[in-house]
């Protein structure tokens, strides 16, 4: 089956990330299929919401897979990373019809971004949210994944998220305005029976205004970042933690 399942379900368009036994990691095929998915979602007229949910019950995503990374070179390989996640980010974040994911499990990495792009979240109290690179790859995130967490969380949030690289609980995630709803397992379908259909009712250029307002508002003064993204990629550190953390030993950070 593929990785990445996508299905119009009438007015829905459903993406499931199908990578159970690896947390629902991204692949690079997932993330070029997150992207085509969102083209459909936009090209379709009978397409009214979209629905990003995981597979297995143990994650939403769980970041990029980090095998992947092995191949990088230098600062460069990473800026050219975070500038393709970036180009789907900013596609989703676009997309005109309402989006919604459903977290359950590990929402972390690039599933924090994935999920944080997305319009409305609901989750259930077992969820987890962050991106604890700190204390395990030592990378960093674009300027503009920075500033979407920001934007969400606002500074102090985000900096505690990341210097101390926690993972906030579902009900933190929900105090912090960023979950708007938690349903437990067996409360979720119904619910999001419950969401979707009162989406569809709504007008959808109202809708679609709001989206496009807010996201207009937060990137008015996105400045650049590549700079910060090819020092941390280009590092020791970087080149270092990354067989570690595949080998599942411990990092000696030297911060260069």
């Amino acid at each position: 089956m593929s990785e990445l399942v996508v299905t119009a379900d009438g007015p829905v368009l459903r993406v499931v990330f199908n990578r159970p036994d690896r947390h629902n990691a991204l692949t690079w095929d997932m993330w070029d299929g997150l992207e085509q998915a969102c083209e459909r979602a936009d090209n379709d007229p009978a397409i009214k919401l979209l629905v990003l949910s995981g597979a297995g019950g143990r994650a939403f995503v769980a970041g990029t897979d980090i095998a992947q990374f092995a191949a990088f070179n230098d600062g460069s390989d990473g800026v050219a990373y975070e500038r393709g996640v970036q180009r789907v980010i900013d596609r989703l974040e676009r997309v005109k019809v309402p989006t919604v994911a459903v977290v359950e499990g590990h929402c972390v990495g690039a599933g924090l971004i994935v999920a944080a792009a997305c319009d409305l979240r609901i989750a259930v109290p077992a969820a987890t949210f962050g991106v604890p690179i700190a204390r395990t790859l030592g990378n960093c995130l674009s300027m503009n994944t920075y500033s979407l967490l920001v934007h969400h969380l606002g500074p102090a949030r985000t900096l505690d998220m990341l210097l101390r690289a926690r993972l906030y609980t579902a009900e933190e995630a929900h105090a912090a305005g960023f979950v708007a709803e938690l349903r437990t397992p067996e409360e979720l379908p119904e619910r999001l029976a419950e969401l979707e259909d009162r989406l569809l009712g709504h007008a959808p250029l109202s809708m679609w205004a709001a989206k496009e307002a807010v996201r207009r508002l937060r990137v008015a003064n996105l400045p650049d970042g590549d700079d910060i993204v090819a020092t941390v990629f280009g590092s020791d550190d970087f080149h270092a933690a990354v067989p570690a953390f595949l080998a599942k030993e411990k990092v000696d950070w030297q911060g260069r």
